[in-house]
């Protein structure tokens, strides 16, 4: 086993989930029809975002924007995955692996970023209706949802660069089924400072901001309804922000 920075160096995937050949196959298809739907889902709303023209609204914007980076994370890692449970030897190259956790930042990233930017598009909405329509137009949503695609890729190359440096002697034993930024990082034998002051300030600055982002959003959303007396208002706040507020709550819950 070479240096950590030669194409030769293969991570061995030994937890694929299960050992039993049955549970596998098993697996295999659930898996499967799972990727499945989530491709059709996203393409389906594309599809349908695009040709309905009374959903060429800031927000359906945001939502097609989204679906990009949720069927790409996951074409990023349930393909290997389902190769993995079928295959005898759950390996995976060295230049495959630190694509997968370029790609998994990137997308993940890039996903999270976006939703931020949805909650500052439904303050918008909330808080000031009347300005809306000037404020978030075509150039503001296209430059909003440029950002995280950018952010997304630079923080995904950095941080994938910097751990490749290091020096990775074996066994490399991937405690996972998918190449991801922590297990990979327990792999490595050599000085970890870059890449883990690298990891901890992209969390610290960039997912922080994220958070602080949706929640002072929603804490303007919120005093906005609570002056709105009308059932009416409150339902129109509800049908704009509610689906919206339950993918974060996931999100951040998790």
């Amino acid at each position: 086993m070479k240096v950590g920075n030669t194409t030769t160096v293969i991570f061995s995937i030994p937890q694929g989930l299960s050992n039993n050949t049955h549970i596998q196959v098993v697996l295999f298809v659930t898996f499967l029809v799972i990727y499945l739907l989530i491709l059709t889902v996203n393409l389906l709303m594309l599809l349908v975002i695009r040709t309905d023209s009374h959903l060429h609204t800031p927000m359906y914007f945001f939502l097609s924007q989204l679906s990009f980076p949720d069927a790409f994370c996951s074409s990023v890692i349930v393909p290997k995955l389902l190769d993995n449970l079928l295959s005898k030897w759950k390996t995976i190259s060295f230049l495959e692996c630190f694509t997968q956790i370029s790609l998994i930042i990137f997308s993940g990233g890039t996903e999270t970023r976006l939703l931020s930017v949805m909650a500052c598009d439904q303050y918008q909405a909330v808080c000031h209706p009347l300005s809306y329509v000037v404020t978030v137009n075509k150039k503001v949503c296209a430059g909003l949802a440029g950002a995280p695609w950018v952010i997304g890729m630079g923080t995904g190359l950095l941080n994938s660069i910097l751990l490749s440096q290091q020096h990775f002697y074996g066994p490399n034993l991937v405690p996972s089924f998918a190449c991801g930024f922590p297990p990979v990082l327990l792999l490595a034998c050599s000085d970890l400072y870059m890449s883990v002051a690298s990891v901890q300030t992209t969390i610290m600055v960039l997912g922080l901001s994220r958070f602080v982002l949706v929640l002072v959003s929603y804490t303007c959303i919120i005093k906005t309804a609570l002056g709105i007396n009308s059932a009416t208002g409150w339902n129109k706040i509800f049908s704009i922000c509610s689906s919206h507020f339950i993918v974060i709550t996931i999100l951040y819950g998790s």
